[in-house]
């Protein structure tokens, strides 16, 4: 059914512009360089004094290993580091570590699944997912998942998940348990050095090994460079991210066939053209049709949504982004990460440039299916000098803190942090990379990725993707105030 203009008009009504929700990042208007619905100008004054006014833990203290600079009080822990630590088989953690999940254990242990955004052939890195017997998908692949468990006493064991996978970047947890890993990469069979077709969702179950055994391609999700995915616990849609260009990416939504049951193993049952996979068309409360998400230049601009039904979703000829004519979808650029919660999906767009309408350094947007509708909750604008530490852009993997707001891995150019906001607003580092890939007189830090919580709150995990570097930040957690 689609959604009418007076269904708009009486939706935006009820949310309005600047909506306050519990856990929401929407206030990360007042980061350095960002642009709000108020003038610029105030954006920055209240910038400026954003780190140190009372909310956050204070100013980051240089770290003496030089991997992470934290706040005093806290602490990090190596967890996992490629080319170091070792798999329970004897092969070394494999590297790039991306998109991450926490799951509650047997015996008080936690287990995280962390993909590995490996692209290409295997014989391009020196630290692929091992080919573990049965876990395999696509053998010419380097990607894949790990899964690592820690152990209430401080040890540390880690397994492959899954196999011979492709560009495994993002994903996301599902309501029972598992965890749905993104191939951010489709070349099919014959392309690139590949024997099968890539671009797919695939599930991968932390708890029992036997469930991984011959992975199976979820193609109802359709076949695209995947970044993120969540699933809506009450109506049972899937929401999916596609990170690329030329044109821009889209949002999916996939809703299952009637009377599908959710659970462990059920996706494998379905058909691959089971249920419906559909792409967004937005239009503002004037019921103008909206081209891409850059155009929103305003905190709390909030659009209608309408779905529009993906024709080849499996992009046997043309990828699926290419398969529908102007007008009919908005695009945006750069859609990575996104997250459940406060009852909808909070979705990054980590930044658009010449190939959008309107340039930026980030956005995240929150989808309300209920009202169905997307209100812009952050606006970043360009930086200037990513080099000069406090300015934050570039956002990618996000999840929502229990101790309010949300925590936001960078991923933009120079400086690389873990920032959190509070739901009034006031945005606060939590952690910087200080580990430098580059040179003394050319400094790089690589992105920070797959940032999120134990089950009980008291560990927030966090990955350095290059080389790959899983740590555990420990300290005085607390709740943020409103500022």
């Amino acid at each position: 059914m689609s959604l009418t203009r007076r269904d708009f008009a009486r939706n935006s009504a009820i949310t309005g512009a600047g909506v306050a929700l519990a856990g929401s990042a929407g206030v990360l208007a007042t980061a350095p360089n960002a642009l709000a619905s108020t003038e610029s100008e105030t954006a920055s004054e209240e910038s400026a004094d954003a780190h140190g006014g009372g909310v956050g833990y204070g100013p980051l203290i240089p770290d003496p290993e030089g991997i992470l600079a934290l706040p005093a009080g806290f602490k990090y822990r190596v967890i996992t580091y490629s080319g170091k630590t070792k798999l329970e088989s004897g092969e070394f953690t494999p590297s790039n570590h991306d998109g991450t999940a926490t799951f509650d254990g047997p015996r008080g242990t936690t287990l995280l699944v962390n993909n590995h955004e490996l692209k290409g052939p295997r014989a391009n890195w020196k630290y692929p997912v091992p080919l573990t017997e049965g876990l395999v998908y696509d053998p010419a692949a380097a990607g894949g998942c790990t899964v690592v468990e820690v152990r209430p006493g401080g040890g540390v064991a880690e397994w492959v998940g899954i196999a011979g996978t492709s560009t495994n970047c993002a994903g996301g947890s599902t309501p029972w348990g598992t965890w749905l890993t993104c191939e951010e990469n489709s070349d099919k069979a014959g392309t690139n050095g590949m024997t099968k077709d890539h671009g797919y969702v695939f599930e991968v179950d932390p708890v029992d090994r036997r469930a991984n055994r011959d992975p199976k391609p979820l193609k109802f999700f359709g076949r695209y460079d995947h970044e993120a995915v969540v699933i809506d616990p009450k109506r049972g849609h899937a929401y999916l991210t596609e990170d690329a260009a030329s044109p821009n990416g889209l949002l999916f939504r996939w809703t299952p066939p009637k009377g599908f049951a959710y659970g462990r193993g059920k996706f494998r049952a379905l058909a691959d053209d089971a249920g419906v996979l559909q792409a967004p068309k937005c239009f503002d409360s004037g019921g103008k049709f909206v081209d891409d998400l850059s155009r929103a230049t305003k905190i709390g601009t909030v659009y209608g949504v309408d779905w529009v039904d993906v024709p080849d979703r499996d992009a046997k000829t043309t990828p699926v982004r290419k398969q529908f004519a102007a007008g009919e979808i908005t695009r945006a650029r750069k859609l990575e990460g996104m997250w459940w919660g406060d009852g909808g999906t909070y979705i990054v767009s980590s930044y658009a440039r010449e190939e959008s309408p309107v340039q930026h350094d980030g956005q995240v947007w929150f989808y309300d299916p209920k009202r169905r509708t997307l209100t812009l909750k952050v606006l970043l604008g360009v930086n200037p000098d990513p080099s000069k530490d406090g300015a934050f852009d570039g956002p990618d993997n996000i999840t929502v803190s229990p101790y309010g707001g949300l925590v936001i891995a960078e991923d933009g150019e120079g400086v690389q942090h873990l920032f959190g906001a509070t739901d009034s607003g006031r945005t606060y580092p939590i952690a910087r990379n200080e580990l430098n890939i580059g040179t003394e007189d050319e400094p790089e830090y690589s992105e920070f990725a797959g940032v999120t919580f134990s089950c009980d709150g008291r560990t927030l995990y966090a990955s350095i993707q290059t080389p790959g570097i899983m740590l555990a930040i420990t300290g005085p957690w607390k709740r943020q105030k409103r500022g």
